[in-house]
């Protein structure tokens, strides 16, 4: 079987060197143009390019497959690019651009899309984030037959992960990578054999996982504290949750809840103590230890570390996000 795949990001890659190791045909891959990165904002190829071109796979890198968008250019380069691969099936994982319906027309076997939830609940293009931030308890894989909605196809294999109340976005991305990666793989070869059996998407239960901003990344301490541990575990490892404490934004990447009872006499986001095993501030309801914080500019420490750089006081508080 021959197989073109649009991906972009790490999600991405996992589940393209699965379907090579599986030892399907891959002439063409689609990915993002490259983009400014790092401190030096220079250009850089997504993970799934780099793969690509490591393993001699030509790469196609259009802006828009809009025919009648704002690039055509570029859509009828890709389109050329993707009538000659002459595949069998297009595979789609976090490809971050809208497949106009030629492109979903062309394959014989249209194209399966790797989407890390499970449909209808977070359809959209943070499932992960969102599922850790609502508290769910588990998420998942759909492999799903795409049309022209928002992830609205139908679904063709579906497996349930249970949700870690440990887990952070970083961490369940890597359990989904692998599991989206195996469940692609089984996917094509029950397709090669009609072994698919197409089921509608429910009715009821939709939601969607709106994309992450970095606005959304301030922490309000006035949450219960298991919404607050969720929150940072979200934003963890982007766009890492933040505190700010007079001038100093503090990123916070790990956290616990506190067994012990919150004073009723102090104020949200107040810092009840500070000491080398964490820092513990005043919630809504409880008490959360600091265990993992970053000051701008630095490196990401444990709170000892931290600590002898940045001297923190009982008594102190954190500022509470404005409306």
């Amino acid at each position: 079987m021959r197989v073109i795949f649009a991906g972009t990001p790490e999600f991405a890659r996992v589940a393209l060197a699965q379907l090579q190791a599986a030892g399907f045909e891959i002439p063409l891959v689609l990915t993002q143009p490259d983009r400014p990165a790092g401190r030096g904002m220079k250009l850089q190829a997504s993970a799934v390019k780099q793969w690509a071109q490591s393993q001699d796979i030509p790469v196609a890198q259009p802006r828009s497959l809009r025919l009648d968008g704002k690039y055509p250019d570029d859509a009828a380069a890709a389109r050329e690019a993707i009538e000659a691969a002459q595949a069998d099936v297009m595979v789609v994982a976090a490809y971050g651009l809208i497949l106009p319906q030629w492109v979903l027309d062309t394959p014989p076997l249209g194209c399966l899309n790797i989407h890390a939830s499970l449909l209808p609940r977070w359809r959209g293009a943070a499932p992960i984030h969102r599922a850790i931030e609502a508290g769910d308890l588990e998420t998942g894989v759909t492999i799903m037959q795409m049309d022209a909605g928002l992830d609205t196809g139908d679904m063709l294999l579906m497996e349930k992960l249970a949700i870690e109340n440990t887990d952070t976005t970083g961490t369940l991305h890597d359990k989904l990578a692998a599991l989206g990666g195996q469940m692609i793989v089984q996917a094509l070869k029950l397709a090669a054999s009609g072994g698919l059996h197409p089921v509608r998407q429910a009715d009821e239960g939709v939601t969607y996982a709106h994309k992450i901003e970095k606005t959304e990344a301030a922490v309000d301490w006035t949450q219960p504290v298991a919404v607050i541990d969720r929150h940072i575990r979200a934003m963890t490892p982007f766009p890492g949750a933040t505190a700010q404490l007079g001038l100093d934004t503090v990123k916070l990447w790990h956290a616990e809840i506190d067994s012990c009872s919150r004073p009723v006499d102090v104020c949200s986001g107040h810092i009840l103590s500070v000491n080398a095993d964490g820092v513990r501030v005043a919630c809504g309801n409880g008490v959360l230890v600091l265990t993992e914080l970053q000051r701008a500019g630095g490196k990401r420490l444990s709170a000892a570390d931290f600590l002898r750089g940045f001297a923190l006081q009982a008594g102190q508080a954190f500022e509470l996000p404005r409306p």
